[in-house]
């Protein structure tokens, strides 16, 4: 438990527990034997509540490992004509050695391919990447990527200045089914 916990453990638990204690050992009143049990089962219980809710969220977190695979164009934000050839034309791959690989596409065919790197920004309890490309880039990758999540799901929205925004997310790429 927090610093806080700590002080009230021993600042007020533990001295109520010692007052209670010795009022029921001197007057063998059972009230202070149950306030005194009612406020340990209250504070085991909230230590196990607190137990639970930190590790359920912790299996909401993202890590690096989740960041890395494939990404396509995310066609649920924005249906549509514009979406479809976004899908067809765009993807990228984050590697576990931290190498992007950007890919303009011609539905199954890779036409070019734009290497750079990633850096994880450790500050943030989410993996925040910084894109690190060498020469020319294309406008989708200009900037760094917003990440979007909601427990394990996520998804990262580039700004591109011909589109503006441009939604990813990590699938695999297949053929659009017409």
């Amino acid at each position: 438990m927090g610093f806080g916990f700590n002080l009230f453990f021993i600042l007020i638990l533990i001295p109520i527990s010692i007052i209670l204690l010795m009022s029921w050992g001197v007057s063998k009143k059972k009230i202070f034997s149950k306030t005194l049990s009612g406020i340990w089962i209250a504070v085991i219980g909230l230590v196990l509540l607190v137990s639970i809710i930190k590790l359920i969220e912790s299996l909401n977190e993202l890590d690096k490992d989740d960041i890395y695979g494939e990404y396509v164009i995310d066609r649920t934000k924005y249906s549509g004509k514009q979406s479809d050839w976004q899908y067809e034309n765009f993807r990228f791959k984050i590697l576990e050695n931290n190498e992007i690989l950007f890919y303009v596409t011609d539905k199954s065919k890779i036409l070019k391919t734009y290497k750079g790197k990633i850096h994880f920004l450790e500050q943030y309890k989410t993996p925040r990447i910084v894109l690190n490309f060498d020469g020319k880039k294309h406008h989708i990758i200009n900037e760094n990527p917003t990440l979007y999540r909601k427990g394990k799901s996520f998804y990262y929205v580039f700004y591109s200045a011909k589109f503006g925004n441009v939604f990813f997310t990590k699938d695999k790429w297949k053929e659009i089914e017409m």
